[in-house]
């Protein structure tokens, strides 16, 4: 495990590989940030509201969700188009979590900006539809989907569970989700999640600082440690897919725990011993 930037985020989230670029991009959703690494250097991008989960259109141009809209924004020029106004007339909620899927489908949840109970729930845009699919929900989380597109997995980290649902050959859910994960035995938090190349699900878990393993059948495998104990989401890249980023938080750690977890918020590397999928281009 090595620092892979150091920029204290309050929130940090939506950890992004563009394949193209070969870049990670994440947000400080409280700070209301992009960042990215140029050169060596950190990069960000400031906005007016929160931001918090994007997917790739182009080599230069990302979808990002923030509090009241989807927008495609250029990387290169700072400039933004809105696309699609997500609970615009709500100011009690924000965007979260959020992954494009294998058809090109954007999956965005929202949630209350204090955490109400009940307040939020998962979005999909796909070829200019957008369409509630499911909620209420209170922290959605770990949008993610097999290798096959043919599932997809979210969590309410308020529930501490995850489940599963089948997807048609459009990428629309059919059936009723189905519990994955139940990690409120274990007293887990499930946060953002990514799916490898074989299948596995890699879940970070809020609150435990590590991102674990499980098997498609719900098994546990093994944990990657991260010295921050808000880990919030995983994403792979690097040259061969076999790293593993993380992105953390120090939203809500009093003085003792920053002085116990100076590290609390920054951005995380290590190697993860298997392959990530590559990151889906949405569709718009």
């Amino acid at each position: 495990m090595s620092v892979f930037d150091p920029t204290p985020c309050e929130l940090g989230e939506g950890a992004l590989w563009h394949p193209e670029r070969g870049q990670l991009f994440w947000f400080d959703i409280l700070g209301k940030k992009l960042l990215t690494r140029e050169g060596g250097a950190t990069r960000h991008w400031d906005f007016a509201e929160h931001v918090s989960a994007a997917g790739w259109l182009s080599r230069d141009a990302l979808l990002i969700a923030s509090e009241t809209r989807l927008f495609r924004f250029d990387l290169e020029t700072g400039t933004d188009q809105t696309v699609a106004p997500l609970e615009a007339d709500n100011a009690a909620t924000r965007s979260n979590d959020g992954r494009a899927d294998p058809r090109g489908g954007f999956w965005i949840g929202t949630m209350g900006k204090k955490a109400e109970p009940g307040a939020g729930g998962i979005w999909r845009f796909f070829r200019g539809e957008l369409r509630r699919l499911f909620g209420p929900l209170t922290i959605p989380n770990a949008i993610s989907f097999t290798p096959d597109g043919r599932e997809a997995r979210f969590a309410d980290t308020a529930e501490q569970k995850v489940w599963r649902v089948a997807l048609d050959g459009a990428g629309w859910p059919k059936g009723e989700p189905e519990v994955f994960l139940d990690l409120a035995p274990e007293g887990l938090n499930p946060d953002g999640a990514v799916i490898d190349a074989g299948g596995i699900f890699w879940g970070a878990q809020w609150g435990a600082g590590r991102v674990a393993a499980y098997a498609p059948d719900g098994s546990f495998l093994r944990a990657i440690d991260f010295p921050s104990p808000h880990c919030s989401c995983p994403a792979f890249g690097g040259p061969e897919m076999s790293t593993l980023f993380c992105t953390t938080a120090h939203e809500g750690l009093d003085d003792a725990a920053l002085a116990a977890y100076p590290l609390a918020g920054q951005t995380f590397q290590a190697p993860s011993g298997t392959r990530g999928q590559t990151e889906n281009k949405v569709i718009p």
